[in-house]
């Protein structure tokens, strides 16, 4: 609304300075997303290297704090390379397909109250249908490469994804039983009196947390990658932008998962208990340091934890997931009806 007061000032009519503001708020916010996964990046071969007793990045910049911008500028001045026998088409179109739909998904992240691109009332529906999509870029990016490393690659990440959206989905259900809406700044609203993490949904949050780890193919799940058998998998016959493409929509929807743990199961912007100074603290930055949170835990699971055989991942997806996240709606609904809190 201040955008669109804003414009209006300036004489434009209501309909244009909407359109604009629109663009306005989305361009920043793409903009300082960006940053903020180039430091996340950071992050997270830093963390690596301390569990490591290594270095890490520390030439380029203070600490190494520029060495993603470095990268950034090596990605794009190199040529682009596309194997002879590629669908040239399908090859390009990729990357772009799995980049668009991980920033689309931020449209409906509420970031404070009041602090969202558009705050509709399916928001989970619209995260989890574009989540869904996001597997196309890796299938027709392995598809297109005419590799079979890049081919294996892309049939692995179209099972496991699968595999563990199923779980995430019946995830989604407890949730929206708890919290009454598929709106997700009504699912943060709904924990005032008590974050979700710390109520029958417990079990729910695990299962999400992991699931999230999978479903962004990340270690020890990084079966689609797979650099001991399948030398960089899906992403092998990529270089220059594209391939930064790829990789930012990894680190995108790996801030996306950080802040859905936060949102549905910890409160989003709401700080631990509604008492001073805690609740003088701008609601951005609770939810801010509850992404890091969860992105440390992420980095360090990857530090620690060895890699699944891909029989072990399908079965802790399909026999150990599913099963729970299926029992656990039953009992969240049974357990609603019966303590009469059944949401209107």
């Amino acid at each position: 609304m201040v955008f669109i007061q804003l414009l209006q000032s300036l004489g434009l009519p209501y309909e244009a300075a909407w359109l604009l503001s629109q663009v306005l708020i989305i361009t920043i916010m793409i903009s300082v997303l960006l940053v903020i996964v180039a430091f996340v990046l950071l992050a997270d071969r830093k963390i690596f290297a301390a569990v490591q007793l290594r270095r890490g990045p520390n030439v380029v910049g203070i600490f190494g704090l520029l060495q993603s911008f470095a990268d950034l500028i090596k990605f794009l001045v190199k040529e682009v390379i596309i194997p002879s026998g590629a669908n040239k088409g399908v090859f390009l179109l990729a990357p772009l397909v799995s980049a668009i739909t991980a920033l689309s998904t931020w449209a409906v992240v509420p970031l404070d109250d009041g602090w969202v691109v558009a705050d509709i009332n399916v928001g989970i529906l619209y995260i989890f249908a574009l989540s869904s999509l996001g597997v196309y870029g890796i299938i027709m990016g392995g598809w297109a490469s005419n590799s079979k490393y890049a081919f294996l690659g892309g049939l692995r990440s179209a099972a496991q994804m699968i595999s563990y959206e199923v779980s995430i989905g019946f995830v989604l259900i407890t949730v929206l039983l708890y919290a009454g809406s598929l709106n997700l700044s009504e699912v943060v609203n709904a924990q005032r009196d008590g974050w979700f993490a710390f109520s029958f949904l417990f079990p729910t949050f695990v299962i999400f947390f992991i699931s999230a780890i999978a479903e962004t193919n990340r270690p020890p799940f990084d079966l689609p990658e797979a650099e001991s058998e399948l030398v960089a998998g899906y992403m092998v016959e990529y270089s220059s932008t594209p391939f930064l493409l790829f990789f930012l929509a990894e680190f995108v929807n790996i801030m996306l998962m950080s802040a859905m743990c936060a949102i549905l199961f910890f409160g989003g912007w709401l700080p631990p208990l509604d008492i001073w100074p805690l609740n003088a603290v701008p609601g951005v930055l609770w939810l801010f340091a509850k992404i890091c949170f969860f992105f440390f835990l992420m980095a360090m699971v990857r530090s620690i934890v060895p890699r699944y055989r891909y029989d072990q991942l399908m079965r802790l997806g399909w026999k150990v997931f599913l099963p729970i996240s299926l029992l656990w709606v039953v009992l969240t609904a049974g357990y609603l009806l019966a303590s009469g809190r059944v949401p209107l």
